[in-house]
């Protein structure tokens, strides 16, 4: 006990950073994989620990530093050209790629490297999102990983070789919003879950689904002849909506009787084993 008189010494005070620092270093990873890349980078100036913990993070998020605010896919080249060489080939979770706009055949390049990296990086969920007008063409190779489990797509024009998801064994989740679909076929023998809405095919062929082990589907405002769905014998749910652009019409229209109340959307459940109008 110090003599009277003796003030005592304070404990320093503990900071957030400092309760954070003492985290390990594979929590710190999954921490700054919430961060825009440009964040994550920055944390290297917080302490001598943090100089290098950004290039394992454990996810990518390729987006806007301010989310608010309106972003090109130029406003980023620069620096995820220095980010995908200094990375470190890690395994990754997942990797988001958002953008409101892109400008020529180069901002298309570079959005294909960074997905091809993260395919590299063996992703596990992949998110691509185009906010602009029009459809970012997707290179036309196939994706290959036995690790890719989700695929999230808004705003891209797919063709042929990139809708055969033969070389993903993982895929369970595959969401398309706003896409093109330059194909006559989307096959996936391990897909449980898929989503199509508001998506358009000019082909004068119908896209055939190919997913034997699809427990749920949503169709939705599909533009374009209706694709055909193939052999679903797990099917447990499904909506499907046709909408106003769909080129198909009622086979009984020639007689002008309709077959419901509602000439576009259908709802399946297992339970009852029927397709009812509604």
């Amino acid at each position: 006990m110090p003599p009277r008189g003796i003030p005592r010494k304070s404990a320093p005070p503990v900071t957030i950073t400092d309760q954070i620092s003492a985290l390990p270093d594979q929590m710190l990873h999954h921490v700054l994989s919430f961060l825009p890349v440009q964040a994550a980078v920055r944390t290297c100036v917080l302490a001598r620990r943090w100089r290098h913990l950004w290039k394992s993070t454990t996810g990518l998020r390729i987006v806007g530093l301010d989310e608010d605010k309106y972003v090109k896919v130029q406003d980023i080249r620069k620096f995820m050209n220095h980010l995908l060489v200094l990375h470190e080939r890690t395994h990754l979770g997942t990797v988001e790629i958002k953008f409101d706009h892109y400008d020529d055949d180069g901002d298309v390049r570079y959005v294909n490297l960074w997905t091809r990296f993260a395919m590299m990086c063996k992703v596990r969920a992949l998110t691509l999102h185009i906010l602009d007008d029009g459809y970012l063409a997707l290179d036309d190779l196939p994706l290959v990983s036995r690790h890719l489990g989700t695929l999230d797509l808004q705003s891209v024009a797919l063709r042929k070789s990139l809708l055969d998801f033969a070389s993903c064994p993982a895929l369970k989740d595959l969401k398309m919003n706003d896409c093109e679909i330059n194909a006559d076929r989307i096959s996936s023998r391990s897909l449980k879950h898929l989503s199509i809405t508001f998506c358009r095919s000019d082909s004068d062929c119908r896209v055939r689904i190919s997913a034997p082990g699809l427990v749920s589907l949503k169709l939705e405002d599909f533009i374009g002849m209706t694709p055909s769905l193939e052999d679903m014998g797990l099917l447990e749910a499904a909506c499907v909506n046709l909408g106003n652009g769909c080129k198909d019409v009622c086979l009984n229209y020639d007689s002008g009787v309709f077959c419901g109340a509602n000439d576009y959307t259908f709802r399946f459940h297992k339970r009852s084993g029927t397709l009812p109008c509604i």
